[in-house]
């Protein structure tokens, strides 16, 4: 089951404030659910990410700075999220997903319950023009949240 929160009071996170990961209750949107098995096209693409469906409105589309969290053993990642239908493929039509690219770590996530924590959110989802187009954007926000992680300190992997 797919829950969404609103927490407050809502706090963002910078490179004035060291990082702790009980820092993250005090985000304003956290996503949990379990991740399921997509149609692999992000990994086709270079990217792999842990999906979760979203049936809730488009307040939350676009690419964000997050920090995902396994609520089994609350080990957490740095990840570049993308919440929207994916137009570039599927029109305005497609489902929409929050798919988590979790910066430098391969993890089986299949079918376990994780939270992502949406910190900073950096753009607006667009569609492509074509993939290549889609895969440098991919690779542009990739290098952003890597830059954010680094600037507070953020140790994947970690409890």
């Amino acid at each position: 089951m797919l829950q969404i929160t609103r927490q407050s009071p809502a706090r963002r996170l910078t490179a004035s404030r060291p990082f702790a990961i009980e820092s993250l209750q005090s985000h304003d949107q956290v996503v949990t659910g379990v991740v399921q098995h997509g149609d692999a096209r992000g990994r086709l693409l270079g990217f792999p990410t842990a999906n979760l469906t979203m049936s809730t409105s488009a307040r939350l589309d676009g690419v964000w700075s997050a920090v995902v969290v396994t609520e089994d053993d609350g080990r957490h990642w740095p990840a570049a999220v993308s919440i929207g239908r994916r137009t570039t493929f599927y029109g305005r039509h497609g489902q929409r997903l929050l798919e988590a690219h979790l910066l430098d770590v391969e993890i089986e996530l299949y079918d376990r319950e994780i939270s992502v924590h949406l910190v900073n959110r950096i753009r607006s989802q667009r569609r492509f023009r074509d993939v290549e187009d889609l895969v440098g954007q991919l690779a542009r926000d990739i290098e952003d949240v890597r830059n954010w992680a680094a600037s507070i300190s953020l140790e994947a992997g970690t409890r």
